[in-house]
């Protein structure tokens, strides 16, 4: 036969927590209708879902139920309410408004999940730029450091750019590029370039190009010295009628003049650098006055004759005063040995106080056809030593475009790895009339 199933007894009021006896179907003390409590059911798991042993379940938190209402007879059920008749609390633990809806207001709990971040700072307004004296040069690295005499920057310590680090110039006929190289920490280099007018009113075309010995003291003094002096000399010479070769002899004598003044120093300096020695530098340069073209230099800077139309030969002008070049003179070497010798570049003639005696070389030539002139240190005819390979490197329309020729043979010597000084000039020939532009 089956068995109905039987509620256990209470041993405590669900409500007062008061002692039942059993049997008791109200609270002796609140009166609580103990047959309003459903019969817990018989069966329980006996595996938990998260993998935990079973146990007892937690005793949930006593709601606030409404009191039922007295009926007259204990065999009718208790009233059934519904979840809207009961408060409740939202997913932060707020209380319901008694309609059921959550407030429209969101409830902070009183300990967040998480600590909130501090609010970003409001940037700060920036400060407005110092007012600079006159003259003062502002660091190109950190742009708030003044840069100090030496050339470095007050607030950072950058070292700053150069005017001589790199140089350009270019006038109606004439154009010089100037770089200090990928090597050397400065540039001992210089040129200087102008044109002037003969007493038949045609122009003359001047390009003057210096390059200072590494091994002397103040070499880039040097350059720049006797570039400034030998130009000044040929603009104060041509417009005077007197024969451009001479113009040029003369205006290499000043140059030397020039470096050689810059040796004058007091006996004390001597006594606290008793191994400095004078200040030097090579020169070569070219003028381009009355169909001709007349080259002078001291030293192993040189100049080349390019025609226009590259059917003709190209030349070298110059001959060097170097190890290398009394070798192949004396018949001792030929010129690819004497160049691969160590010793090659070991200059012979110079201009400044510790020079032998100077002897400078000028040489005057009548092109049949046009061409230009590039005049140049071994900063760049390292990379294009041979006449035919510096022809190769100097572009077609360099007669046109003096200034943008300058700049490629400048690159074709950095690309090369720039191991020097490089400067080039770059004198069309012949000179275009007074007032032509170049294209």
């Amino acid at each position: 036969m089956s068995q109905m199933h039987q509620p256990a007894a209470l041993s405590t009021c669900p409500s007062c927590e008061e002692p039942l006896e059993s049997g008791d179907l109200f609270c002796g003390a609140c009166g609580y209708d103990l047959s309003a409590i459903p019969t817990p059911p018989s069966d329980r798991p006996t595996l938990a879902i998260n993998g935990l042993p079973p146990g007892p379940a937690p005793a949930p938190a006593p709601a606030e139920w409404p009191v039922a209402p007295e009926v007259d007879s204990s065999d009718v059920p208790a009233p059934t309410h519904r979840s809207a008749d009961l408060p409740g609390t939202d997913s932060r633990g707020g209380d319901l408004e008694a309609s059921g809806q959550v407030s429209a207001e969101p409830q902070v709990s009183a300990e967040p999940d998480e600590y909130p971040l501090p609010a970003p700072a409001a940037p700060a307004s920036e400060s407005p730029t110092p007012t600079l004296p006159t003259g003062t040069k502002l660091c190109v690295a950190c742009r708030a450091g003044h840069v100090a005499p030496d050339g470095y920057c007050e607030n950072c310590g950058h070292a700053q750019p150069r005017e001589r680090d790199h140089m350009e110039q270019e006038l109606q006929a004439v154009a010089a590029v100037s770089d200090r190289g990928l090597r050397h920490h400065r540039n001992e280099d210089a040129f200087a370039i102008s044109s002037a007018t003969l007493p038949d009113g045609s122009p003359a075309v001047i390009a003057i190009v210096c390059d200072g010995v590494s091994s002397a003291t103040r070499p880039d003094e040097a350059s720049m010295a006797a570039s400034r002096a030998a130009d000044a000399s040929l603009q104060d010479a041509l417009p005077r009628g007197t024969h451009p070769q001479q113009a040029m002899h003369d205006a290499i004598i000043a140059a030397a003049e020039a470096v050689n003044s810059l040796a004058a120093e007091p006996d004390s300096a001597r006594e606290h650098s008793p191994h400095q020695n004078a200040p030097a530098c090579t020169l070569v340069g070219a003028v381009v006055a009355a169909g001709l073209l007349v080259i002078g230099w001291v030293g192993d800077s040189r100049a080349y004759w390019i025609p226009v139309d590259r059917t003709g030969p190209t030349a070298r002008l110059t001959e060097d005063d170097s190890w290398a070049a009394q070798m192949v003179a004396a018949g001792l070497m030929n010129e690819a040995e004497a160049y691969a010798d160590e010793r090659a570049h070991a200059i012979t003639g110079w201009l400044g106080a510790d020079a032998y005696e100077l002897e400078p070389h000028t040489a005057s030539f009548k092109p049949d056809r046009p061409g230009v002139v590039v005049v140049c240190t071994d900063g760049l005819w390292n990379y294009a030593e041979a006449a035919e390979d510096m022809a190769r490197a100097v572009p077609a329309d360099a007669a046109l475009r003096p200034l943008h020729s300058a700049q490629v043979l400048v690159g074709h010597a950095l690309d090369g790895g720039g191991h020097d000084n490089v400067t080039v000039a770059i004198v069309p020939f012949p000179a275009p009339p007074q007032g032509a532009g170049s294209a």
